[in-house]
């Protein structure tokens, strides 16, 4: 009579294959390579599912200047400040409006009381110049297979159901707030129309590498299967860490509050306010954090030997926090974020230089172990940077959704229900795929 033999699995003849994988590397929709060489041209390459079959991948030479196509990026952030977080009215005399200065854009973060023909004239303006800057200066030598490229990329992006793109290259655009031309995105686009419609990033999806890419988690050690078991496993609550200056809202004017209390709600929370303590954690390896979140304010310091000045981020003690500090502290060792966390550097900074890209901190963050980078392009006000906060970390810490899916909605948000563009202003440098991983709750 047959019977059912009891058996105990000893060692692991599947090889890993029995425990719970790893997160699996998605590839993106439409990928957009572009590779600067020297001063003189641009290769750019276009592939991934949303392109057109092709025998191989679409590519060309642009003959437009990297140094030009920077230039006229770090325009386009400056022009966003100036009509938008330092716009004010003023009268056909050019005194402000109400005998002071008022900047209604950057101090009330719900738009829908302002004129609704002012913040339309405003976002075409800048629809317009991101358009420029995509098809005028980066596909703008007029050459036919540029053409080509151009209308094989509109083609993509004009979609209307939205798609994962990355943008791998060195230069680092301000890709969000890029826009199609003005006849391919009609359609309801809020209360101010279309013009909301033709930004790229209320339209997909967009990481951007910088040149950078996280590292992929390493694969356990198949002779020690156990002592990797829990390694592989999220804590049983998520480890979170809130980096802030303290002084930066002392009158309470934000929800930056709010944002504390939604850290410390339901995780682990590690506070720091002095630089030292930062790089401390760094020095010793093996930070066991999910989600960096840093609200404090963005400079850029001079070098002397270098033409290019440095983006640094302070604590409460005022000391400058750089790439530089960075790559010195991790040290050789492993990566001392080895769960790959999503970096929020919630800080300000503005008139961008060409060549000063805070990308450079956000890599080094990156070669230290983070699996994205999320920061504004431009000088954002306290009080949307604070209200963009609350509603990225709530939703982040809810473990349903990636740092693309809640960046993109969130552009949508803050634009269809406050008619506020300044959502569009928060890039994200990797990560586009980065999730906050929670224990399983109950039997499997």
């Amino acid at each position: 009579m047959a019977r059912e033999l009891l058996t105990q699995v000893v060692q692991d003849p599947s090889r890993g294959f029995t425990r719970r994988p790893d997160l699996t590397v998605r590839h993106p929709d439409l990928v957009l390579a572009l590779d600067a060489h020297a001063d003189d041209h641009i290769r750019a390459r276009m592939y991934g599912p949303a392109a057109p079959p092709s025998a191989t991948e679409h590519a060309l030479k642009l003959n437009v200047k990297p140094a030009a196509v920077i230039a006229a990026a770090a325009h386009l952030r400056a022009l966003w400040k100036r009509e938008l977080v330092d716009f004010q009215p003023v009268d056909g005399r050019g005194i402000p409006v109400g005998g002071r200065p008022y900047f209604p854009y950057a101090t009330c973060p719900d738009l829908t009381a302002e004129p609704r023909e002012e913040l339309r004239g405003i976002l075409e303006e800048l629809a317009r110049q991101g358009s420029h800057l995509l098809y005028g200066e980066l596909l703008g030598d007029g050459g036919q297979g540029t053409r080509r490229f151009g209308e094989i990329l509109t083609g993509a992006l004009s979609r209307e159901e939205p798609l994962r793109i990355r943008v791998d290259s060195d230069l680092v655009l301000p890709w969000p707030m890029l826009a199609l031309p003005e006849d391919t995105a009609s359609g309801p686009g809020g209360p101010v129309g279309d013009a909301f419609r033709r930004f790229l990033g209320y339209r997909h999806q967009i990481e951007q590498t910088g040149g950078h890419h996280p590292s992929l988690p390493a694969l356990p050690d198949l002779l020690d299967p156990a002592d990797n078991e829990h390694a592989r496993l999220p804590p049983p609550l998520p480890v979170v860490s809130l980096n802030h200056d303290q002084g930066i809202d002392p009158e309470g004017a934000t929800r930056a509050a709010e944002v504390e209390s939604a850290l410390a709600t339901g995780t682990v929370r590690v506070e720091r306010t002095r630089c030292d303590e930062l790089l401390g954690a760094l020095r010793s390896g093996g930070l066991d954090e999910q989600l960096m979140y840093f609200w404090c304010h963005g400079h850029f310091r001079p070098v002397p030997d270098d033409s290019a000045p440095l983006f640094a981020v302070r604590l409460s003690d005022h000391k400058d926090i750089d790439v530089r500090t960075v790559l010195t502290e991790r040290g050789v060792a492993e990566p001392p974020l080895p769960r790959r966390p999503l970096v929020f550097l919630n800080a300000c900074y503005a008139g961008l230089p060409a060549d000063a890209e805070p990308a450079r901190l956000g890599g080094a963050l990156i070669e230290a172990g983070a699996g994205g980078v999320l920061g504004p392009q431009i000088e954002m006000p306290r009080l949307f940077a604070a209200e963009y906060a609350h509603a990225y970390i709530t939703r982040y810490l809810g473990g349903r959704e990636t740092a693309g899916e809640i960046v993109h909605g969130l552009a949508r948000h803050f634009a269809d229900v406050w008619s506020n563009p300044l959502g569009l202003a928060y890039a994200l440098q990797c990560g586009m795929d980065s999730r906050l991983e929670r224990a399983a709750v109950g039997p499997p």
